[in-house]
């Protein structure tokens, strides 16, 4: 299985008046994780995957050590560990080597625009997905 490894930035702002990362932050940062995967990744291997959009139906996210504002960015390791018909589960580790700051999980529908509802995932997209399936994970 692989992850995608995305490097996000910390920014002044991602501050609260406690002096950590906000917890409403990371999930801008799982955001741009995701988006970076299934937006600029996918279709930058040739494929049109995705970009009819997609909704959010679920997060979980479980913080475990407080985020420091630093100059140097925060890893965040994305992969998949389920696959239906219309959906997908999408997986995250914010992290620095092993320390791990939270780890999250996000249900993504695969959304049409023009047609304003749901939509099931396509060929395309199951089989980019399934580069990320987390080992002993079956797609449906």
């Amino acid at each position: 299985m692989a992850r995608h490894i995305f490097r996000c930035p910390l920014r002044w702002a991602d501050m609260d008046a406690f002096g950590h990362v906000n917890n409403v932050t990371f999930l801008r940062y799982l955001e741009e994780a995701r988006i970076d995967l299934m937006f600029r990744l996918a279709p930058g291997e040739g494929e049109a995957s995705f970009t009819g959009g997609s909704v959010v139906a679920r997060h979980e996210i479980d913080y475990l050590r407080p985020l420091v504002h630093r100059h140097e960015p925060v890893t965040i390791e994305t992969w998949v560990t389920d696959i239906t018909a219309a959906s997908m589960t999408v997986k995250y580790e914010v992290k620095d080597g092993d320390a791990v700051y939270a780890r999250a999980s996000t249900v993504v529908v695969p959304y049409s625009l023009v047609n304003q509802r749901p939509r099931r995932i396509t060929a395309e997209e199951k089989e980019f997905l399934e580069r990320y399936l987390d080992e002993g994970t079956v797609a449906a």
